[in-house]
This record gives structure tokens, C-alpha cells and sequence, in this order.
């Protein structure tokens, strides 16, 4: 199982980070522009939380408030649930689906090291299994006799 440290050499460490006083209009052009459902919201190096296009659409749009005059702080949910980067995936996957979160920030030696998401998870856990089937296929041929 491969663990969080190996999906970010993958993925890459790329983090995108908001301050919580930006407006929230401004924290979704640059979720658009990144092209991420999410930004880690800090504040002099310290995560303070995360936000995320679902926490738009249940706390501005929903609530008829106006985007550009709403803080990132005001919607932001905090605190937020991290790892570290020897979590496994299969530990990302329960606390994704227990917590029903997408985004995980991973901190390392009190620092961001960088966030993985429901779909980096589930690429690694594919990928995996994958690797089972084709050893047990080539066991089952006698491939290696």
C-alpha cells in the first residue's frame, strides 16, 4: 500500500493556499484558474483550515450571501483534518469516507507538504490492486517457475 509520501512524488508537492482575508470570489478564481476544489487557507505558514467549493455552495450560495463581499475566514472550515506523509492511502480512504472530506493536507514537521485528494487516493489504490493482479496472474500461469 502505498503511502502519502509516495503519491506527492507522483503528484508533486504543489500546494495552493489562501489567506483568510481574501474575499471568497477571489479564493474561486483561483481554484478555476489551478484548477483545484480547493485551497488550504494559511496564515503566516500555519494551516488555519481549508475551503472548498462545496463550502461555497452550502455557505454563500445557499445562504444568498455575495461572494465578493464574504472572507474566506467566514466560510472556511476549520480546524481541518491533515496527515502525515506516512498515512497510508488505505487510511486516507477511511478518514476521506468517515469525515466525508475530498482534500487532505499533509504535514510534515509542522509544516504543509502538500494536499491530496479523493482522486489521488483512489488512483493509488487502483494502481495497487492493479500490481496484485497482474503478480497473481503471473504466479497462476507459472510465469516465474
Amino acid at each position: 500500500m502505498n503511502t502519502v509520501r509516495e503519491i506527492l512524488k507522483t503528484k508533486g508537492p504543489g500546494v495552493w493556499t489562501v489567506s483568510p482575508e481574501v474575499n471568497v470570489f477571489k479564493a474561486l478564481r483561483i481554484m478555476a484558474d489551478r484548477n483545484v476544489g480547493a485551497l488550504i487557507v494559511t496564515e503566516k505558514d500555519r494551516v488555519l483550515g481549508i475551503i472548498s467549493e462545496r463550502d461555497y455552495a452550502r455557505k454563500v450560495v445557499l445562504l444568498g450571501k455575495v461572494s465578493k463581499m464574504t472572507l474566506v475566514r467566514d466560510i472556511m472550515t476549520s480546524p481541518v483534518r491533515v496527515v502525515a506523509p506516512t498515512a497510508t492511502a488505505e487510511e486516507c480512504m477511511m478518514l476521506m469516507t468517515d469525515k466525508h472530506i475530498r482534500h487532505l493536507p499533509v504535514i510534515e514537521s509542522g509544516k504543509l507538504a502538500g494536499v491530496i485528494s479523493i482522486g489521488d487516493i483512489v488512483k493509488s489504490i487502483i494502481s495497487d490492486q492493479q500490481g496484485v493482479i497482474e503478480n497473481l496472474k503471473d504466479y497462476i500461469t507459472g510465469k516465474y517457475l
